[in-house]
């Protein structure tokens, strides 16, 4: 008697965490605010940049006019006024999914227990008590629908923030590469701060409002939790592929006529589909790579917590523990906002060739500074040891508070790793985008060869980085650790969204600047930021469809615990059909998405043509194109053709799991992921490649690439071609392949409730 008493009493101690709940209920808020008081005040700094302010301050280069404030701010209004209007558009679409999704997600979650309202006997432990199916599925509608509206104020605050600081940093540009450079990342990091910041504080006020219901059923509050990932990633996608088409339509008209066809420079203010283009880099990589990183972050910690609470962290009902993702983002929040400093106050950019080091060296001090962090939360807010339930195994495996570190390491370390490789693949300081430029010399078509052997090349080291995560963190910790892994690589958010938001800040600005008729050497500034800024978009795709990778085996963890699949082997012709099918689905959402940029492009096309053609003094520059047109034309084909591939996407899942069962939709979950992740990285990187192949031309940096110049040559068009091409590759289709893998994962495990009490209706259940 004496030794079982003094092994509980063991047990019990080695479950106590040095913090107590007081300090995660400090702590996470004070993060959040940190954050955004950050974000606010880069945001003022930001303002302190006047449109209207005196000529004199600046200087007047060849070229300018007397009334280049006005033409500055006119054009900046003009592209304000697209993204404002597109979106209010899009997000009335996505008003009418929420609520239909809303409703379906509720009934599925309500019919588990034929809308019962009494409490029952939890599965797993009959002596206690679970909440009724009807509260699951009212509770988890209500998560949904938080996730869905902080996905949506995300982007939206993203786009107004990149509008608001395009001009802006054209107008520093003026006084020097230096002053552009900080407009454009304190810009940025409005937007990342005040992303992780609200996110981070509205799932943790949701958790905390839905345990004064759940009380000690933390199996159910954590399970209802999931609806939060739901709704960010179900906005994301339709964000993503929306603002994608939009931005590719316009891209791809304004290059095809105007650099091929008419010779006229990048954004040249007598192209009709400038200000189209201009508009989509804010609609589809500002507001939906905001939306995009929202979901990712919101589904890892969800797959995390849900894992967690069937554990003995759950178990013992250790909120200090429990809430361990969330102080692992509380904690990332404050590293990001002291590495910040490094980029607008302390280290300062004074030539052309110091902005990407610069901005490189942003995710090496945040990794840096994030690991001996990480390593002393561990011992901190975990208990020495715990117990993690595997799915399909009898034994619980235990994990040590230390080993968790490595967990979380792998994951932050690894992203590192695919960003760098990324880096190397799309940045014309490299031999992989130089030998695609170099292809150039024999036309279109070599250059498309080189590029697509670059893409699949490119996938090898990110695939292999990422299955060492897996592997390091599952022997660990299971599935809780894989997820800790994603939340790792993500763990940094901030800083990757301020250097991926720099980008299309740092391209508006080069558009403003050619369509104000500003000087060659203002050109030359943004030119050299836009450069930096499509390397670092490529790196911030590379993190989110790495972690996208983590977080999607996360959540199949996850799913297969629910809906109690036991019997997961290729051999078993259900999850061999599921996992067949699985894996064509990103073929055919990708042949949807790159058609619908092409149907789009080629209306866009004609538009152009024709407004060449018929509007006299267009090509002499004494005329004004009608903008309005293109506009119209990009946002009618983005919400039309955004429809059919988030349907596809959605109801997968859904059909799969109600007529087949919960170890066909296993299958189907896993397919999508190994080739969704694959395909994503070699689109990504093979159309990031491209883009700067052309650029390395343009700029003329080298011998070599002055060989291959300048403009309008015959290598460049055909650069312009594989550009046009990669378009739709790394902006519409590659960066949408990683919600679809998460989407049907978090999807799943939302209602395997519903997937285990009434799927199965032509293959029967699986158990």
């Amino acid at each position: 008697m004496s030794e079982a008493i003094a092994g509980v009493i063991a047990e019990t101690w080695n479950m106590e965490t040095t913090l107590g709940e007081t300090f995660v209920d400090i702590f996470i808020p004070l993060s959040a605010a940190l954050g955004i008081a950050f974000a606010l005040y880069q945001w003022s700094v930001v303002s302190r940049v006047k449109l209207t302010a005196p000529l004199s301050v600046y200087g007047l280069e060849d070229g300018q006019s007397e009334n280049v404030d006005q033409q500055i701010a006119e054009i900046q209004h003009a592209i304000a006024t697209g993204a404002t209007s597109f979106l209010t558009t899009e997000y009335k679409y996505l008003a009418a999914f929420m609520a239909f999704f809303s409703v379906l997600v509720f009934l599925f979650l309500g019919s588990v227990d034929k809308f019962s309202t009494a409490w029952r006997p939890c599965p797993d432990n009959p002596a206690q008590q679970c909440a009724p199916s009807l509260a699951n599925a009212f509770f988890t509608t209500v998560a949904f629908i938080l996730g869905a509206l902080t996905s949506t104020l995300s982007g939206y605050l993203g786009m107004k923030i990149a509008t608001y600081a395009n001009a802006r940093t054209t107008v520093e540009a003026r006084r020097g590469i230096g002053p552009a450079f900080v407009v454009a990342f304190r810009s940025g990091a409005v937007m990342g701060f005040l992303l992780a910041a609200n996110g981070l504080i509205v799932l943790f006020i949701t958790i905390v409002l839905f345990r004064l219901y759940y009380g000690d059923d933390w199996r159910s509050l954590f399970e209802t939790i999931t609806g939060y990932g739901l709704g960010g990633s179900s906005v994301a996608l339709f964000g993503r592929v929306g603002g994608g088409i939009y931005t590719k339509a316009a891209d791809v008209g304004a290059d095809l006529v105007g650099k091929v066809e008419r010779n006229i420079p990048e954004d040249d203010p007598r192209n009709p589909a400038v200000i189209a283009d201009n508009v989509g880099d804010n609609v589809g990589d500002i507001a939906g790579m905001g939306s995009d990183l929202f979901g990712s972050f919101a589904e890892s910690t969800c797959a995390a917590l849900v894992i967690a609470s069937i554990s003995s962290l759950g178990q013992t009902h250790n909120f200090t523990a429990m809430c361990f993702p969330l102080l692992v983002s509380a904690l990332g929040i404050l590293v990001c906002l002291f590495t910040t400093l490094f980029a607008t106050d302390w280290f300062h950019v004074t030539e052309a060739r110091h902005v990407e080091p610069q901005l490189k060296a942003q995710l090496l001090i945040s990794t840096v500074l994030m690991t001996p962090l990480v390593l002393g939360l561990c011992y901190l807010a975990l208990p020495a040891s715990f117990t993690i339930v595997v799915a399909g195994e009898e034994a619980d495996k235990t994990a040590q508070n230390w080993q968790i570190f490595f967990c979380v390491a792998s994951g932050l370390w690894g992203g590192l790793l695919i960003g760098y490789v990324t880096e190397y693949f799309t940045s014309h300081a490299y031999t992989p985008v130089r030998d695609v430029a170099d292809s150039c010399r024999t036309g279109a078509a070599t250059n498309i060869i080189f590029g697509l052997a670059l893409g699949y090349k490119s996938v090898i080291v990110p695939v292999f980085a990422i299955a060492a995560a897996i592997y390091l963190s599952y022997a660990i910790a299971a599935m809780y650790g894989v997820a800790l892994a994603a939340l790792g690589m993500l763990s940094t958010l901030a800083t990757g969204l301020a250097i991926d938001a720099y980008g299309p800040i740092s391209d508006n600005a080069g558009g403003i600047a050619e369509m104000a008729g500003l000087g060659a050497d203002v050109r030359e500034r943004t030119d050299a930021l836009d450069s930096a800024g499509n390397t670092t978009a490529a790196i911030g795709k590379g993190f989110a469809i790495g972690s996208a990778a983590l977080v999607s085996l996360a959540l199949f963890g996850a799913y297969v615990s629910q809906a109690h699949v036991t019997n997961i082997l290729i051999t078993n012709p259900q999850t061999f059909v599921g996992l067949l099918v699985g894996a064509m689905l990103p073929y055919w959402f990708s042949a949807m998405t790159m058609k619908s940029v092409g149907k789009a492009a080629l209306a866009m096309v004609d538009e152009v043509r024709r407004q060449f053609d018929t509007i006299p003094g267009l090509m002499e520059g004494t005329a004004r194109p009608d903008y309005r047109k293109c506009v119209q034309i990009s946002t009618k084909a983005s919400l039309n053709e955004m429809l059919p591939p988030g349907a596809l996407v959605l109801l997968s899942p859904i059909i799969t799991g109600t007529l087949f069962g919960t170890a066909t939709l296993a299958g189907l979950l896993a397919g999508a992921l190994v080739s969704g992740v694959q395909m994503a990285v070699s689109a990504s990187n093979t159309g990031g490649a491209w883009d700067n192949a052309k650029k390395y031309i343009e700029a003329g940096v080298s011998e070599h690439a002055q060989s291959l110049g300048p403009k309008g040559s015959e290598a460049h068009k055909a650069a312009v071609i594989g550009d046009t091409v990669g378009d739709p590759l790394k902006d519409t289709s590659g960066p949408s392949l990683n919600i679809l893998i998460k989407l049907m994962a978090v999807e799943s495990l939302v209602l395997a409730p519903f997937f285990v009490a009434h799927g199965g209706l032509i293959w029967g259940k699986s158990k």
